[in-house]
This record gives structure tokens, sequence and C-alpha cells, in this order.
């Protein structure tokens, strides 16, 4: 199935189902002139796919380079982004180059900031092989590295041309791996799609899911695409106390999307306090999020001030005030001015303590 992506300036497809890798290079080839192209991959990733996919871009006029980088969010860094340049550079790519991003979201971002600065930007398209890449991240020209101050600060909007969800790969994740892209697909039911909260996940309904995921993120981005008018920034819900629990604990302690069920308990606690949210409907938020044995508390040894100093260089703090995504309804998301940074301080006080009647069943919280 195909789900459009209807950017004014640069709109694009997203190929969704099972056993598309093989169709890899007819689609960039539709989309991009063939020609030397580096395929930016991780050391998970490359050994099984990787080979698949340079065979069909020659199969299509492409003269694929294939560039490892280690596996884990250590490798969204501006060092390895320049790395990555050098060896392009050294490969001959120019500027009727492009790139081909191989893997999760670590992957999807780091490959198109590279592809967004590169002879100052080449075309590049995504292959997403995890389910937080697939439902988002791969969606919508978001791409950029972490620093030392917090995640995503270093980046650049930069659409890919054409992606490619192929289902199929995700039967290879480990199982933690594939739960924590559900947090952003309970993100999207919260905010958009309340339905979705009990959508099942067999393979046989996996591109359905996903298909029905990226909808909801085209059609957020394509109102809102460099995120100025404050409807894109619903999809940060979750988001703000979530990044800054995983700048905190360190990049690689948690995946982005444990870290994100974190922030969504606590955003979905401040929405019953601030915005009216039934609690009701907040309970059965986190329990999906149990669903999936996500963290739903915080443990000890990651420092308050230092969640707090994580979020004060987030993207969603303007003038030292925060933009925080609140709940009034399920589907009925907005951006609230009202929440304060002693009501963030309370409610990460409050994660040191499992939601009632639902034990914490990650191993990172045991």
């Amino acid at each position: 199935m195909i789900v459009p992506v209807p950017l004014l300036r640069a709109p694009y497809d997203v190929h969704v189902g099972a056993d598309l890798l093989g169709q890899t290079g007819a689609l960039a080839a539709a989309v991009m002139r063939p020609g030397r192209c580096a395929i930016i991959t991780d050391s998970n990733v490359a050994p099984i796919y990787a080979a698949r996919v340079a065979d069909s871009l020659r199969d299509s006029g492409f003269k694929p380079v294939t560039l490892v980088v280690p596996a884990g969010e250590r490798s969204k860094s501006l060092s390895v982004a320049a790395s990555l340049c050098e060896q392009m550079i050294a490969a001959g790519l120019d500027r009727g180059s492009n790139v081909t991003a191989l893997g999760g979201g670590v992957v999807g971002d780091l490959a198109g900031f590279v592809a967004a600065i590169y002879y100052r930007g080449i075309p590049f398209l995504q292959i997403p092989t995890s389910v937080v890449a697939q439902v988002d991240s791969s969606v919508g020209g978001k791409t950029g590295v972490n620093s030392e101050g917090g995640k995503n600060l270093i980046g650049a909007f930069h659409q890919p041309k054409v992606v490619i969800a192929d289902t199929s790969t995700l039967a290879t994740l480990p199982e933690r791996e594939f739960n924590e892209g559900f947090a952003e697909i309970i993100k999207h039911a919260a905010i958009r799609d309340f339905a979705m909260l009990d959508a099942p996940d067999a393979p046989g309904v996996l591109p359905a899911l996903v298909a029905r995921n990226v909808a909801i993120k085209a059609a957020v981005v394509a109102g809102d695409e460099f995120e100025t008018l404050g409807l894109r920034a619903l999809l940060n819900f979750g988001h703000t106390v979530g990044h800054g629990i995983e700048n905190a604990a360190g990049y690689g302690r948690y995946l982005h999307g444990e870290a994100i069920a974190l922030g969504l308990v606590a955003a979905c606690r401040l929405s019953v306090k601030i915005a009216g949210l039934d609690p009701a409907d907040s309970d059965r938020i986190i329990a999906a999020l149990a669903r999936r044995r996500l963290p739903l508390a915080l443990p000890d040894d990651i420092a308050d001030d230092a969640i707090v100093a994580a979020m004060q260089k987030d993207k969603k703090f303007h003038a030292g005030t925060v933009r925080f995504v609140l709940l009034k309804r399920p589907g009925e998301a907005f951006v609230s001015d009202a929440v304060t940074s002693g009501d963030l301080l309370g409610e990460i006080r409050a994660l040191r303590s499992p939601p009632p009647d639902r034990p914490p069943d990650n191993p990172l919280t045991r």
C-alpha cells in the first residue's frame, strides 16, 4: 500500500508492505537519477539486509557503496556524521549522488542529516527497519544528531524522496526493540486514533497498522512541515520529559521508545491534573504501555536535576518557558504554556514509583 505525504514543495510516497526490499532500486530510480550512492546502515542491520538492498540498487543502474556505523544511539553524533562525509568523499560521491538510509531511527536521522549537509544537500531515501522508524521517524524530514546538551539539537529539515517500509524486516527485531516502537504508536493513538491502543500486531496486520500510523504522521506534517504553526508540535506528546530522561540516563541506556514511554506516563498525569483528561483514559494509555513491557517507573540513580537540565535545553523550551503537549480527551491534544517547571519536577519525582496496580515489567525498572 502507498501512503502519500502531500507536502507543497516536495511531496513523496511511503510504500508499506511485506517483502519490499527487492523493489528498492526500481522505487529509487523512479524519483532519483541513478548514479553513485551511499547505503548508510549499522552493524546490526548490515549483515541481514545491506547486500539485498545493494543488489536491487545495482540492478537499476545505481553504484552503491555501503557504509556501516556501530549500532546504537551513540552513533548519532557530529563526529560520526563527519566521518561518513569523509568516506563518501573518498568513494567519489558528488552533488549528483544520493543516500539510502537502511536501519532504525538512529540510522535514519543520521543518514538524513548527512544527506542534508553533503554538498549542501543531496537526495536520500529511507528504508526503516524498526517499528519506531516505520511508524514515525522515517516520515517528516526531521534529521539530526545528538549533542551532550540534548537530543536532536543539531539537524535540518530534509525530506526523503521516497520511504520504503518493508514490514518483513520487523520479524528480525529483538522483542525489546519491537516493543519500544509501540510507544510511538500509543502516542499516535492518544492524539489522533484512540482505537489503535488495542490494535493487534500479528504479521498479517502489521502493514495496515504501520500505514495507519504513517497516515497520521503524514497528515500532521503536511499541515505544519517546519513546526511553525503549532500543529506538528502535537507529535511531541510525551517527548519533553522522555527526551530529558533519555539524555540524563546517558544515550544507550534506554531505547528511544522506552524513554518516551516514561514521558507519556508523565504527560498523561499532567493532562489529568491540568487539562481535565478523564483518569480512565489516562489509565488506558498507561495500560497499553504496560502490555508492551515498557518502563513505567524511573530508577533512582537518574537524578531529577539532570533531567530538568536536559529538558531546559530541549527545542520545546522557548525563552525558558516550556511548551508542553497535553491531552484534553482522546484525540484532542494541544500545546499548553500552563505547565510550570515545578509541575515537571513533581511528575519526574512521581515517576519513581510505578502507577498503582501496574508494577514495572521492564528489566530496566526492576
